[in-house]
């Protein structure tokens, strides 16, 4: 059986610069029947486990040090006995929600292989300083955290964030991908590069 994409949602607050707010995250499992890649552990660690339902997890993916896209990391990781591999960029957003460091680093180019489909990791700043997406070419998608969502790029008006910044990753690293490549966001809905991709003007426009 080819990898299928899955998507479970978990609830809770993203706090930063003293503030909270409540948000529903989306958590993406990429794999098969015997095993699978989990993307981003937010929240709660016990509805991504009934997800899993027992398979093999390959690894723990996080796109960004964000507390809502990490928070059930560790968790999630002594239940499974998977790693958990994060971008050393946001360690410090990291060490302000755990005590202990991450598994692995997640750096620009490395892959992840699941079920005959490969995922590679592209560095897409600006969100964070460590936001990386998960292009998965077989599959036709890409894993974009809060880096690109449908109707714009993400938020930049936060600590460690710019809008320059996440332009360029978008510019660069994502719309050069194929237009019918579908965009798994980390919030919300699915989009595609081809919709997204008339847009960057405005964006620009809105932005400055």
């Amino acid at each position: 059986m080819s990898a299928r994409v899955q998507k479970v949602v978990t609830s809770g607050q993203f706090a930063l610069d003293g503030g909270s707010w409540d948000v529903d995250n989306n958590v993406w499992l990429v794999g098969d029947d015997a095993e699978v890649i989990v993307i981003d552990a937010p929240h709660d660690a016990a509805p991504i486990l009934d997800a899993i339902d027992g398979r093999t997890v390959v690894a723990i993916v996080l796109t960004h040090g964000h507390n809502d896209h990490i928070n059930a990391a560790v968790e999630l990781g002594e239940a499974t006995g998977a790693q958990v591999w994060f971008p050393p960029e946001d360690r410090m957003l990291w060490d302000a929600e755990h005590d202990t460091a991450p598994d692995q680093e997640l750096h620009s180019g490395a892959t992840f292989e699941v079920a005959g489909t490969t995922l590679r990791a592209i560095p897409t700043p600006g969100h964070s300083p460590g936001s990386t997406c998960l292009y998965a070419p077989e599959l036709g998608a890409v894993f974009s955290g809060d880096t690109l969502f449908n109707g714009g790029p993400g938020a930049t008006g936060r600590s460690y964030s710019d809008f320059p910044t996440i332009i360029e990753s978008i510019r660069e690293r994502l719309l050069t991908l194929p237009d019918d490549t579908v965009v798994h966001t980390g919030h919300g809905d699915d989009t595609s590069i081809g919709a997204e991709k008339p847009h960057l003007d405005e964006w620009i426009t809105r932005g400055s």
